[in-house]
């Protein structure tokens, strides 16, 4: 999946989880217990020639097994060196949303050779996603747009416009989605993920998730404890299960506020090409005015959606740019841009037919992982705090989103994460995180107890493991994945 794409199944939420019962547990984890898949050569191009794809098929409600099966599109490379081969490493992509399909070939093949050595590396695509059976809403081309899927409320503060389209994106949901928009949540996920794990014959898996995915991860160490080996989770979420899905929202205030003077330094160093000021204090006062000001006076933006460069708008590229550093100077030259009065060509976006799919796919899982509040007035209360004490943000973290026009209520109550379980996770989180900041990761860790260590590495961005972190953080890791060997303790990787 493009970057473009990845960063829009980020806007349509982040996710919630939900627990089993008993039986349901019981369906899952006793499925078949032998290799049941026909695997083939993968549609799409640029891949690895030796990805292979398969589906499995899942009940679409696991409280009804013997009804309505909906396929779940898988994808490996085996081991590259089958002596050494210890098993199956999933690689659970985020989101909610996040196609994760074609990961074998992609960020799969970033891991270490030892680490490729010792796993069939599986990919898949989410129930409801991509080549799984999917879902759509139909919703209009205008609540597809970067700004409108994050609830950024008005110039004033008003949400009004944001319950509006809270009813219009929820009806459609609900009018277009089917049967199956019910019944896709992060616990059903988890199951997905036992379901695979039978089909392809293991007795254990073990994952890599990031971002949503380490809350995906997180649940399915909770549910199948006995099925797990070694797990990393890379980039990770508040698990209050008060909250889930509304807190991850929520922590982008803070996330935005640890993250953006590390931008502010780089658009103040003398001799870069976009420096915005001279000192780094200087840059968001800067911001802030300039976001005031397209407030006031758009500029028309043709073939962007919305087609205007607003304050909103820029607010929402800050947020995007601030998850990869290499993104900051495509931020500081939309700035210059806006200050002369002008803009750049409009940014690519993936093709409507992707993103209604992707966008469905978030916010059936927020959605239907926990309830909403309905209140207006509860939500104009947080959007007036937080706009308060975190401009950057302007109240889009506490704002409505279409949960509170959901038309379904949750089937089940979210997962509580405990320390009850095996020892054999490892946690790596970025200090400076715009989307899952290092508060929420902690309170991961202290859930976790004893069944996990964690790395916390000095670096910026979303995405720590071979990605956004750094040679410590990202040697720490490798290490457990090839070896099973964790550090004795907490970690810190400057």
């Amino acid at each position: 999946m493009t970057k473009s794409t990845r960063n829009a199944a980020l806007l349509a939420a982040s996710a919630a989880v939900l627990s089993l019962t008993a039986p349901l547990t019981a369906t899952a984890s006793t499925a078949a217990a032998h290799p049941s898949l026909d695997w083939r050569k993968c549609a799409g191009s640029g891949l690895d020639p030796r990805q292979e794809c398969a589906t499995v098929e899942v009940p679409m409600d696991y409280s009804d097994p013997d009804g309505r099966k909906i396929d779940i599109a898988v994808s490996r490379i085996p081991s590259e060196k089958p002596e050494a081969r210890r098993g199956a490493l999933f690689l659970i992509p985020g989101g909610p949303g996040g196609s994760g399909i074609d990961n074998p070939s992609g960020k799969g093949q970033k891991l270490p050779q030892d680490v490729r050595d010792a796993y069939d590396l599986i990919g898949l695509d989410p129930r409801g996603l991509g080549r799984s059976t999917p879902v759509s809403c139909g919703f209009e081309h205008g609540d597809l747009a970067t700004s409108r899927l994050r609830p950024w409320p008005g110039a004033d503060g008003s949400i009004t416009e944001n319950m509006t389209a809270a009813r219009r994106m929820s009806d459609a949901c609900e009018r277009n989605g089917g049967d199956l928009i019910r019944h896709i949540s992060t616990a059903n996920e988890a199951r997905d993920l036992d379901r695979i794990r039978a089909a392809l014959g293991e007795r254990k898996i073990s994952a890599w998730g990031v971002s949503y995915g380490t809350y995906v991860g997180a649940v399915y160490g909770q549910l199948f404890p006995h099925r797990t080996d070694r797990v990393v989770l890379d980039s990770n979420d508040d698990p209050d299960h008060r909250q889930v899905s509304r807190g991850w929202v929520a922590a982008h205030e803070a996330g935005v506020e640890d993250t953006f003077p590390e931008f502010a330094k780089w658009a103040a160093v003398p001799g870069n090409p976009d420096r915005l000021a001279r000192t780094a204090a200087e840059v968001r006062p800067m911001f802030l005015r300039l976001a005031a000001q397209l407030d006031r006076e758009p500029i028309p933006w043709p073939g962007a959606n919305p087609e205007e460069l607003n304050g909103n708008v820029l607010r929402q590229t800050l947020l995007s740019a601030l998850y990869d550093p290499d993104d900051f100077p495509d931020l500081a030259k939309l700035i210059i841009a806006a200050r002369k009065g002008t803009v750049p060509p409009a940014p690519p976006a993936p093709p409507e037919e992707v993103l209604q799919n992707v966008v469905s796919v978030g916010a059936a899982t927020l959605c239907n992982d926990i309830e909403w509040p309905r209140s207006t007035a509860a939500y104009q209360k947080g959007v007036a705090e937080s706009r308060a004490k975190f401009p950057l943000t302007a109240g889009m973290p506490r704002n409505a989103m279409l949960c509170a026009a959901w038309p379904y209520r949750p089937k089940e109550a979210p997962v509580r994460i405990t320390d009850t379980g095996p020892s054999n996770i490892l946690l790596v989180q970025n200090e400076r995180d715009p989307a899952t900041p290092l508060g929420g990761a902690l309170k991961l860790r202290a859930a976790l107890g004893d069944r996990a260590t964690m790395v916390t590495v000095d670096s910026t961005g979303h995405d720590a493991y071979l990605a956004n972190g750094n040679a410590c953080g990202d040697r720490t890791v490798s290490h457990y994945l090839a070896t099973g060997e964790r550090p004795g303790r907490d970690k810190y990787c400057d």
